[in-house]
């Protein structure tokens, strides 16, 4: 391919893993009490019994095959059951503020709702003088170190520029994909959020002349003051996610416990400088615990958004004597949120989180996510994608457990009489460019992206929502609505904490 030429990018599959086929296990079940039913009239001699066994066969296969808005009706009752139970027994609810929990020396905690409540902040240096505020999750035994992170984007550059960049990328997460590689996942989040202008009106402090013509530094004034708020700023951050499990013994030999798997972790994010530079990207910093606490404090409080904005533009001049940047950990949390069905509540805000279900067919340019982050007046958007490097032998498994599925899968299709379909085809001939690719020296990776659209004004979420489906849509996304998990939805859209996959995605 000539280098003045964009490169196309596609080959996305689809993981699939059942109980049995495409089956979840409560599927299954259903199939096989389907066929008792409908063999009932058999076993017993009595043609009476069909009244009641084939109807009852019928309907338990049309709970394990019927489909409701991308999942089968039989995983639809049971999440409407369970988000009806929270719902009945408050456990959609959370309070915090005056209600927070505190320490036998009267601190007050981190406090988060849900899934985050299980997290812990930890603190420790980051070898250039600073610190460095880490994630811990103690239910996945996982560290998480989080940097924000600048580029100089694609849109408007050179296309030999655009290429080497997503090469970059590309030889980034590549390297990542080893054998016993303690790092598990990274993830990029990126949210777009109305811009204040302060740091636009600090910059212009500093260099305004004193000299400077009365009328000239009102006009500026007045520029500013109209432009600065209406603007949209972007903020990316990366996350770093490091398994205690696969580095025990890096942990071990570094003191043990949480402050060896600080001091791995600090050791693992310095060696990805230089492969992140690679790729383009410039680590503005790695966050403290107080930056740390801002981004989730931004992120449930858009409100909150503003106010903290221009006082860490403050805190920047050396000068400044007031509040240093940042939120302070116990404040990091929401006072209040709740979760429905189909949208999640959290302080003066309503956020809607969606999965991207399919990724384009056919071969996009690497700007294709871009309409998903187009700044919208009404509303922020956030972006998250998580990856999940695999090592070369377990890849090799997958790999080879998905092309016997699918083989397996077409030759029952051709003994039945069944006509392979093109989409068939397509992803089979998708599998063994993947299995080529990776023994050729191509890493593998689970991916997935989570996108949320957040509103302060509840009368234009639907508008929102339906301008980001038109956007995915443009972008030749297929995005699906997370009923009944929408605080889950959040946190892995909206938030920069390194929360992932499930081990396998099981059911159709």
């Amino acid at each position: 391919m000539s280098q003045t030429e964009p490169a196309l990018y596609g080959g996305w599959q689809s993981e699939r893993s059942g109980f049995m086929g495409n089956l979840s296990g409560l599927g299954f079940t259903l199939v096989v009490a389907a066929l008792v039913f409908a063999m009932l009239p058999f076993y017993t001699g009595s043609w009476s019994s069909a009244f009641f066994g084939v109807p009852m066969a019928l309907l338990l296969l049309l709970l394990a095959y019927g489909r409701v808005l991308g999942l089968s009706a039989v995983e639809w009752i049971v999440l409407a059951v369970r988000h009806q139970i929270a719902v009945a027994s408050n456990r959609n609810l959370f309070f915090s503020g005056v209600f927070a929990p505190r320490t036998a020396d009267g601190s007050q905690p981190m406090d988060l709702p849900g899934r985050l409540a299980r997290l812990h902040l930890l603190e420790a240096p980051d070898g250039l003088g600073g610190q460095l505020g880490i994630m811990h999750n103690p239910v996945e035994n996982t560290y998480t170190a989080i940097c924000q992170v600048s580029f100089p984007g694609l849109a408007l550059v050179d296309t030999e520029k655009q290429n080497a960049r997503v090469k970059g990328w590309a030889a980034f997460l590549r390297g990542l994909c080893k054998e016993d590689g303690v790092l598990t996942r990274i993830s990029v989040h990126q949210r777009s959020l109305p811009d204040d202008g302060a740091a636009l009106r600090s910059w212009t402090e500093r260099h305004t002349s004193p000299d400077a013509p009365p009328a000239a530094v009102q006009a500026l004034d007045e520029l500013m003051a109209g432009a600065g708020p209406a603007a949209t700023t972007r903020e990316t951050y990366l996350s770093v996610t490091l398994s205690a499990a696969r580095a025990r013994l890096m942990i071990k030999g570094a003191g043990g416990g949480q402050i060896g798997a600080a001091a791995v972790l600090v050791r693992e994010i310095n060696a990805l400088t230089s492969p992140l530079s690679s790729a383009g990207l410039q680590v503005t910093e790695w966050l403290s615990p107080r930056g740390v606490a801002q981004v989730i404090r931004t992120a449930f409080d858009p409100e909150a958004q503003l106010a903290l904005s221009a006082r860490r533009t403050a805190a920047d001049d050396p000068s400044w004597q007031g509040t240093p940047k940042g939120v302070a950990p116990e404040l990091a949390g929401p006072a209040a949120t709740e979760s429905n069905w189909g949208l999640y509540r959290h302080d003066g805000a309503w956020t809607v989180s969606y999965q991207v279900r399919g990724f384009p067919q056919s071969e996009v340019y690497a700007t294709f996510l871009q309409p998903l982050l187009r700044p919208r007046s009404n509303a922020r958007r956030s972006l998250t994608l998580v990856y999940e490097p695999i090592g070369p032998a377990k890849a090799r498994q997958e790999l080879a457990r998905e092309k016997t599925k699918r083989d397996a899968a077409r030759k029952l299709r051709a003994k039945t009489g069944r006509a392979e379909s093109e989409d068939e085809r397509r992803e089979a001939m998708t599998a063994r460019a993947q299995d080529v690719a990776r023994a050729s020296g191509h890493g593998v990776l689970r991916f997935t992206a989570v996108v949320a659209v957040t509103v302060t004004d509840l009368e234009e979420l639907e508008t929102a929502c339906a301008e980001l489906q038109a956007d995915a849509s443009s972008a030749g996304l297929e995005v699906r609505r997370i009923w009944g998990a929408q605080d889950d939805g959040f946190t892995i859209a909206a938030l920069p904490l390194g929360l992932g996959l499930p081990d396998r995605r099981v059911g159709i």
